[in-house]
């Protein structure tokens, strides 16, 4: 609990700003493209921080890579808060919530894993512990999402007071995971840091042919969800509740892929790709609804596609760490861990290139070349899976000719 709420403080802060692009738009005059890009922009904190954090706290121990991020949470938190007239400012304040969600999700994801083992837990063998971290993270997305909506919406100093809500929070989360047991004692006499950069595990076939197939369309969904469907709908809302339908969104988005992750857990089996494709099927059947809510503006269409979108990004989520955790040393893990999170944020850039790319074609045909695009992806998983079947196939047909 100590480490997960850590967690839950820094993805509180990492989606606090996504509701707000409405409020970006239309309080502060910024066009759909720099929203967009800001909404991205946390990458550029996340993408190293989760490169370099994650290896690092192999060789430094977990707490001491955990302990700052809650603060750069808050470092970002108060930029956003003071930069809402500023482009630039707003920038680099979502780059700090970006390096404090990188390190929440490599070190932390990793943190929970360790502590959900023996002689931390006691029947090990009755939790997940990918389904714990991937909560944990899915809980403070929702939440902060809402609860920002709702304040900029309703209550005074819109620009400032949701991102005051996680200074509040991070604070004692820092002092809470200050308290959690170690499970990665510092190394003696580590060698280069480099050589730590380097991820055996990442080089497995499964990774790259059954897991990273998926992996864009955790946030691929996500961002589609509360992101582009809320700008599309924005005229048909209005601006008296633009704000907090854009929180509905993430809300509906966000707690859809919230309830469904145990299903990930009963579907998961070691070798099987079963998990993994319920949730590209879901992924699928959320980018086909998107078609029909894009083409309509329905509100009752668009909700229905958001909670779609929500199962897949649920479902692709959990599983994808679970195969994760299944691939991984335990001297790579956070390393292996930080290598799925990046692949899965190159889905937080979908809405910039869709609102880039509009002006040549519909939004529903965007979106129809995306349930093409994660057909393509699913195919992939099964031939990566079907080769890794014949893969085994051969060496053990190659044992029994030997003996």
């Amino acid at each position: 609990m100590r480490a997960s709420s850590a967690l839950f403080a820094v993805a509180w802060g990492g989606n606090e700003f996504t509701p707000l692009l409405v409020m970006y738009r239309s309080v502060e005059g910024y066009d759909q493209v720099a929203v967009d890009m800001l909404l991205a922009s946390y990458v550029l904190g996340i993408v190293p921080a989760l490169l370099i954090g994650g290896p690092l706290s192999d060789r430094r121990g977990r707490r001491a890579l955990m302990i700052p991020a809650p603060v750069l949470a808050m470092v970002g938190s108060i930029m956003l808060a003071v930069g809402a007239e500023s482009l630039l400012m707003l920038f680099v304040g979502r780059v700090f919530s970006g390096l404090a969600l990188g390190l929440g999700m490599a070190v932390g994801t990793s943190w929970i894993k360790e502590l959900s083992e023996r002689p931390h837990e006691e029947h090990p063998e009755r939790v997940s512990a990918a389904r714990r971290a991937s909560l944990s993270l899915t809980a403070g997305f929702a939440l902060g999402a809402a609860v920002a909506a709702a304040l900029a919406q309703f209550a005074p100093l819109q620009t400032v007071l949701p991102y005051v809500i996680n200074l509040v929070i991070c604070v004692p989360a820092v002092l809470l995971v200050m308290g959690a047991p170690e499970t990665r004692p510092a190394a003696q006499n580590p060698g280069p840091l480099l050589t730590d950069l380097k991820i055996p595990a990442a080089r497995q076939h499964r990774f790259w042919f059954v897991v990273a197939p998926s992996a864009p369309w955790v946030f691929g969904c996500a961002a589609s969800a509360y992101a582009i469907l809320p700008a599309l709908t924005a005229d048909v809302v209005g601006p008296s509740y633009g704000i907090a339908f854009s929180g509905l969104m993430c809300l509906v988005g966000l707690g859809c892929g919230f309830v469904i992750q145990p299903l990930g857990k009963r579907l998961d089996r070691d070798g099987s790709i079963r998990s993994l494709a319920v949730g590209m099927v879901a992924v699928i059947l959320g980018m086909l609804a998107a078609v029909l809510a894009s083409a309509t503006l329905n509100i009752a269409v668009v909700l229905l596609t958001s909670a779609i979108l929500g199962c897949g990004y649920g479902l692709c989520l959990v599983s994808g760490l679970q195969e994760v955790q299944r691939i991984a040393r335990p001297d790579d893990l956070a390393g292996l861990t930080a290598v799925y999170y990046s692949v899965t944020y190159l889905g937080f850039f979908v809405p910039m290139v869709l609102a880039l790319v509009s002006s040549l074609t519909s939004y529903p045909w965007l979106f129809c070349s995306g349930a093409v695009i994660a057909a393509l992806c699913l195919g992939v998983m099964v031939y990566g899976r079907r080769h890794e079947v014949r893969d085994l196939d051969a060496v053990a047909a190659g044992g029994v000719v030997g003996r």
